[in-house]
């Protein structure tokens, strides 16, 4: 039955908005309406709150199915988070870092040698500011080949059709429309007693315009913000220290991975304090003094820092919109629920990305805005949140997707599974970066893959031939039986999917 999944698509995949049901509004859904009672509402076929990836996605995506569009932006330049203050500066400065590092350690045992090596720093940052401007702009243009309105302001709801919207100029104008998404993404977590000032005390927002390197950073929270911002600033040279609440680092990401990924930090100098939390900071001094804690009580201790770098999570932005004005509801934690048609439990009132229940990613928002405005236009959208891939830009990257081991165990399914080591694979071997492991876990009954993990140079990128096969049910052998180049990095996802369903040839 090998390649028997990959030639179809499940009914489902075509007609369904996969969603955690129980953490979404559970009304009837609203059909799509072309006008409400509302005077003047007829001026917009759809307006977005929001341009990050999310909102301006939504955007194109609906003039380009010919409904009259506006999207409202408060920053006043798009791209939102993630373009500005997120994933593409911190990626910026991942690669600059990297190949500083590449240059001061490896370059000689590839026979490229160099008197010294030193970091230019203003210089770095003005790679990185090029790259989130010129994509900024890309956007801007995108907007006006689509014929996308963009008004630069914070929007606010004054009724379902209308949003306030105080200018960047000092202005005030009303935007009204027949239907209104809020993608208003997420903001920086804060702890309590602890003050960001963006300059010793920062978010990830100060961590990507440090004008100097810190001789001592310490990163509170392990997940991926703040392992990437302390691989960039660690191999730039400063000490870094990782304090978790948690037992472990990433906590959704599978343990075997988890604890070879924590290996290769530690071997990179990356400092990691576990079950530890932090109950107050002084900032009176020259230096940052924060007192620590073990997480189940015990005696204090003081850690120093030049920098520290909070990052423990994100909330979504929801709050200053008006929405419990015009009966939105909200949840505890500030989250929008909203039905597998995205809309909220007022009419003509929808909501996408981080202000909705599901994980806080770029990509994640952007393909709720893409199905959000199906719906609207009386199409049929679709987001799978069990087949959304992640990935933590370090180096060595990790990118999974599907379930975790521990998770499948959970559900009590007989699986197997099937690990193919980089230090068998010939394309990283002959460029001397071999650290790295592919695991997939697979049904042991039906040989369906139910999730796939990658720790290697370049995992993100390589996630995505799993993400594929998840989408189409496919099995291990069915990736085992497709045909790989060689020599490449990918070759080791397929001796993975044959170690699953038999044996590997090269281990």
């Amino acid at each position: 039955m090998a390649m028997a999944s990959i030639a179809r698509r499940k009914a489902s995949h075509l007609f369904t908005c996969a969603s955690p049901a129980a953490l979404r509004y559970s009304g009837s859904l609203t059909p799509f309406s072309r006008g409400f009672a509302s005077g003047g509402s007829d001026d917009n076929d759809v307006v977005v709150i929001g341009g990050g990836p999310g909102g301006y996605v939504a955007a194109i995506k609906a003039a380009q199915l010919g409904l009259k569009t506006t999207c409202i932006e408060k920053r006043g330049a798009l791209g939102g988070t993630c373009l500005n203050v997120g994933c593409i500066p911190s990626k910026a400065l991942l690669h600059s870092s990297h190949m500083y590092h590449e240059a001061k350690h490896s370059f000689a045992s590839h026979g490229v040698k160099f008197p010294s090596v030193e970091v230019d720093l203003p210089a770095m940052m003005a790679q990185k500011d090029k790259a989130v401007s010129g994509l900024t702009k890309g956007i801007e243009g995108l907007f006006k080949k689509n014929k996308v309105t963009y008004v630069k302001g914070y929007g606010k709801f004054i009724s379902p059709s209308e949003v306030s919207v105080d200018t960047i100029d000092g202005g005030n104008t009303v935007v009204k429309g027949k239907n209104i998404i809020v993608a208003t993404g997420s903001d920086v977590k804060s702890l309590p007693g602890i003050t960001i000032d963006e300059k010793r005390i920062v978010s990830s927002t100060g961590a990507l315009a440090l004008s100097e390197i810190p001789k001592r950073l310490v990163v509170i929270g392990a997940g991926y913000i703040g392992l990437e911002m302390g691989s960039v600033w660690g191999r730039l040279g400063s000490e870094v220290t990782v304090v978790e609440f948690a037992p472990d680092i990433v906590p959704s990401m599978d343990g075997e991975i988890r604890k070879q990924f924590q290996r290769s930090l530690e071997k990179q100098k990356m400092k990691f304090m576990l079950k530890t939390k932090v109950v107050g900071v002084d900032t009176s001094g020259d230096i940052v003094k924060l007192a620590l804690e073990p997480a189940a009580g015990g005696a204090q201790t003081i850690l120093e820092a030049d920098v520290v770098l909070v990052s423990a999570g994100r909330t979504p932005f929801t709050a200053g919109l008006g929405l419990e004005k015009i009966g939105v509801e909200t949840d505890k934690v500030g989250r929008i629920p909203v039905n597998d048609r995205f809309a909220t439990n007022v009419p003509g009132v929808y909501a996408i990305g981080d202000v909705i229940p599901g994980p806080m990613l770029a990509h994640k928002a952007e393909e709720d805005g893409f199905a959000c405005v199906e719906f609207i236009a009386g199409k049929v959208g679709h987001v799978d949140y069990d087949k959304v891939p992640g990935v933590v830009y370090t180096h060595p990257e990790v990118a999974s997707v599907g379930k975790t081991e521990e998770q499948v165990k959970a559900l009590g399914v007989e699986y197997r599974v099937g690990k193919f080591p980089f230090l068998a694979n010939s394309r990283a071997k002959a460029i001397d970066d071999a650290e790295g492991i592919v695991k997939i876990v697979a049904d042991k009954e039906t040989d369906k893959i139910l999730g796939v993990h990658i720790m290697a140079p370049n995992a993100g990128e390589l996630i995505h031939e799993a993400v594929l096969a998840l989408a189409y049910d496919a099995s291990s052998e069915d990736i085992a039986r497709v045909c790989h180049a060689h020599p490449t990095m990918s070759e080791a996802l397929k001796e993975a999917a044959m170690a699953t369903y038999d044996k590997p040839i090269h281990m």
